[in-house]
């Protein structure tokens, strides 16, 4: 920070003094690094904990191993989601009240994240405990809907407090934007991916009954290992890592939370963009893999000329931004994905359901991969701008409003889209019964109608029906000058009341300049 801020603090209009001009110039150009090299290891380490798991074969799981019914399924999504939404509003709420000697979010995590680990255990001990019932036995039905709402509640204290905590390790957007990049390269580089790929490898065999292993032990012993494992890993990042944008002396009132969410456009845009995109109808590719291809390990395959690229596109982003607003950016990656989608769909539908290109391997292999390698031209952009975009939002709802609110922001965001998706995913589950698909089949012996809507539900049908998502990103505005602005004044601010603070000499004086800032009353000195 630059130590020649001129400020003081202006009983009398009862606000924080602060001249522009002689304070901090530009942040984006002051490189100074406020994440050490534990930090940033730390950093890493939880970017890689992110995916080190086997959630990509969830479904299968749920589908093939507990087999819970799938009217059960869509019933219980609505109820699920109805109460996530209710359980985010005042979790909320008490989040972005929080001030502790630790910061606002990380107690939530730091406590909650071992608990939480240790009760979702039981997610994959439920076919041992319910083993060889049917898809309607009840007391699985009804332990499955308790274990849900319980992990779910819990899940949302630390998943607020995560979101938030990510945007307060630094103040520092470039070097914020820079661990971003760093984690999602190097944890690419390092094999967070690990166990989902050594699981479908392992899958096939037994599916193929290459190997005589059981493949209930399989899912287990990968879905607790790697939960165990990937808990450590984060749970390192928590223990090192500390929140360094300061947040306002008094607490934000709820009426003070929402007034941040309306007034925040980069935030209403966003949520509005993932609510359009969110009436995308379809299900997971590794269905089609299996079902239709007969082997989940051919995702794998088609995915190895990618892998290169996708470590590549990482270094696409820098020269972008020389020609390209952060906007432009945004709208090209969504572009990008959805022709490449929409190509293999209209290829592989070429002959229809029962004698269509999607059954033939030796065509759609091929083709995926060439499609895999067009994606991961912009895989770097895909991690890095949207997250970018939402914590710039913070720093946003911190410039307009004079204090922050990321729970409650983040909460609104989850509400759209969590009550969006209950709905959605009820419905998901209707379609997969009402197109035939039937529970614990041997693979590839779906009816031909299913298997092209398995095939349609992983490749175009999401990209047409999400394809409003991309409208609001073209009224995107915080770019260029106005984002230099912001980060300017911001970093003034900050400096500005820090030493409004310092100077006091009463609780009478920190209270009103406490009050100062939460109304964002800086007064331009003259």
């Amino acid at each position: 920070m630059a130590e020649n801020t001129n400020l003081a603090y202006e009983e009398e209009n009862h606000g924080i003094v602060i001249d522009y001009e002689k304070g901090v110039k530009n942040p984006l150009l002051n490189n100074r690094r406020y994440v050490g090299q534990k930090e940033r290891i730390g950093y890493l380490l939880n970017d890689v904990s992110g995916s080190f798991n086997i959630d990509k074969y969830k479904e299968r799981f749920i589908y093939d191993i507990v087999k819970l019914d799938f009217d059960f399924l869509a019933v219980f999504g609505l109820f699920a989601g109805l109460w996530d939404t209710i359980n985010d509003t005042f979790i909320g709420v008490i989040v972005d009240r929080t001030r502790t000697r630790w910061g606002k979010f990380k107690p939530y995590i730091l406590l909650g994240k071992i608990p939480l680990m240790l009760i979702g255990l039981w997610y994959w001990f439920m076919p041992l405990v319910f083993a060889d019932t049917s898809a309607t036995y009840a007391p699985k039905l009804l332990f499955y809907a308790i274990f849900s709402i319980i992990c779910e509640t819990a899940g949302t204290f630390t998943a607020i407090a995560s979101t938030g905590f990510m945007s307060t390790i630094t103040p520092d957007p470039l070097e914020r934007t820079g661990l971003i990049t760093m984690a999602n390269l190097i944890s690419g580089l390092v094999g967070e991916k690990l166990p989902e790929l050594l699981f479908g490898v392992l899958l096939d065999l037994v599916n193929n009954q290459v190997v005589t292993w059981n493949r209930t032990s399989l899912f287990i012993s990968f879905g607790v290992g790697t939960a165990i494992l990937g808990c450590a890993l984060s749970f390192y990042f928590i223990c090192v890592t500390k929140e360094r944008v300061s947040q306002t002396i008094e607490k934000p009132s709820i009426i003070q939370g929402l007034k941040a969410i309306v007034n925040n456009r980069p935030i209403l845009l966003y949520t509005l963009s993932e609510f359009l995109a969110g009436f995308a109808v379809g299900k997971s590719r590794i269905n089609y893999y299996i079902d239709v291809l007969g082997s989940a390990t051919y995702q794998t395959i088609v995915g190895i000329p990618a892998s290169p690229v996708s470590t590549l596109s990482y270094a696409f982003i820098a020269p972008l931004r020389k020609k390209l607003s952060t906007k432009a950016i945004w709208i090209l990656e969504d572009i990008w994905t959805d022709v490449c989608w929409l190509v293999v769909f209209g290829v592989g539908s070429i002959g229809g359901a029962e004698k269509g290109l999607y059954k033939n391997k030796w065509v759609m292999l091929p083709l995926m991969a060439v499609e895999e390698v067009f994606e991961m031209c912009v895989y770097g952009i895909r991690h890095v701008i949207p997250t970018e975009i939402l914590n710039e939002a913070m720093d946003y709802c911190e410039w307009k409003n004079g204090y922050r609110a990321e729970a409650m922001t983040g909460v609104a965001r989850g509400l759209v889209t969590k009550l969006q998706g209950m709905v959605m995913g009820s419905i998901q589950n209707f379609i997969m019964k009402r197109i035939g698909y039937v529970q614990g089949l041997t693979i590839g012996t779906q009816a031909d109608s299913t298997k092209w809507w398995i095939f349609a539900m992983g490749t175009g049908v999401p990209v047409i029906t999400g394809a409003l998502g991309i409208i609001p990103k073209f009224f995107h505005d915080l770019n260029g000058e106005k984002r230099d602005r912001m980060y300017r004044e911001l970093f003034a601010r900050r400096e500005a009341t820090r030493k409004a603070v310092e100077l006091a000499k009463s609780a009478e004086e920190v209270d009103r300049i406490a009050k100062a800032q939460m109304n964002a009353e800086y007064i331009q000195e003259n």
